[in-house]
């Protein structure tokens, strides 16, 4: 199964020592240059960058279509841009984002997405966690990861958890 991933999904797992539910739930993930530039470069210092930076189930790639992520920068950041190309490049089955455009765009593309919350509900409906709330607490808490509150009462009404 090949998923590539974005930014925000890795970050905010980490920053809340939960990254290895990624590797739980897909095995291996799959991130541009961009992104491991974004994570490990700019984010030196923060937490979680070491967790991530020794997942060895993680492989950094090059995008090849230069062109394409030259075209996406237009309305995306380098991150988005790059994993949106590397997904088309290599057909994967997934993209990981939770930024509303990137999305949007990789809707464009016919690309099947998701998001660090979607991810969640997988997880749990996988039987891979009990229970979401602790997570989402988590998220909003301590990687300041922003869940409006009407969002937040729609998942744990829809995962049982209310």
């Amino acid at each position: 199964m090949s998923i590539v991933s974005n930014t925000s999904v890795l970050i905010n797992l980490a920053r809340i020592g939960k990254l290895d539910l990624l590797c739980q739930l897909y095995g291996e993930l799959v991130i541009p240059e961009a992104v491991w530039k974004e994570v490990i470069i700019k984010g030196a210092g923060q937490p979680g960058v070491d967790e991530i930076k020794a997942a060895a189930w993680i492989e950094v790639r090059p995008v090849t279509n230069r062109q394409l992520v030259h075209a996406l920068r237009q309305d995306l950041d380098a991150g988005e841009s790059e994993a949106i190309a590397l997904a088309l490049e290599i057909g994967a089955e997934l993209l990981l984002m939770d930024e509303r455009l990137g999305r949007e765009t990789a809707h464009h593309f016919g690309l099947r997405y998701m998001g660090l919350i979607g991810a969640l509900i997988e997880a749990k409906h996988k039987g891979l966690i009990r229970s979401i709330k602790p997570y989402l607490d988590a998220l909003r808490d301590t990687a300041g990861f922003r869940i409006s509150d009407n969002l937040y009462l729609r998942i744990l009404q829809d995962e049982g958890e209310v």
